[in-house]
């Protein structure tokens, strides 16, 4: 039985080895423990919202949004930094249901929208999104400064 709901503390130890798949997908090296570490302090000091999929008592899939403000619309946006099911579970409607939740989440905070990234040869992500009424914004050019001592 499905089930989608925000993540809490008791979720940690397997929600850890989700986002540690979800790293090794993206071709960083496993550290269960960080992502543990790291997810503690994102749901104690309430830093993201977590939700997380369920199917008979396992977690399958999360998704985490973190806050962000638009000054010309003066309104909250929602980050939509990382949806991941584990892969013996995809094709069920998990991230489907899980944008869902991120959506809800949007609404019932007032906030103007979502915003999410990925990268252009992720295949399924690029029929996703737009089938969950996202739209492609190619409006403006999106640049990044990375920090040379991380």
């Amino acid at each position: 039985m499905k089930n989608i709901r925000k993540a809490v503390i008791q979720d940690l130890h397997q929600l850890a080895e989700l986002f540690d798949q979800y790293r090794i997908f993206y071709l960083k090296d496993s550290d269960i423990s960080a992502a543990g570490n790291f997810l503690k302090e994102r749901i104690e000091n309430r830093d993201s919202e977590i939700f997380v999929a369920e199917s008979n008592g396992e977690l399958v899939g999360f998704v985490q949004l973190y806050p962000l403000f638009s000054s010309t619309r003066m309104k909250r946006y929602w980050l939509l930094n990382d949806l991941y099911v584990n892969e013996n579970h995809r094709g069920k409607g998990y991230s489907k249901e899980l944008i869902e939740k991120a959506k809800e989440l949007a609404k019932s905070t007032d906030a103007c929208g979502v915003l999410l990234e990925t990268g252009k040869s992720n295949d399924i992500g690029n029929k996703l999104y737009p089938s969950c009424g996202f739209e492609i914004y190619d409006e403006v050019n999106f640049y990044e400064w990375t920090n040379p001592e991380n």
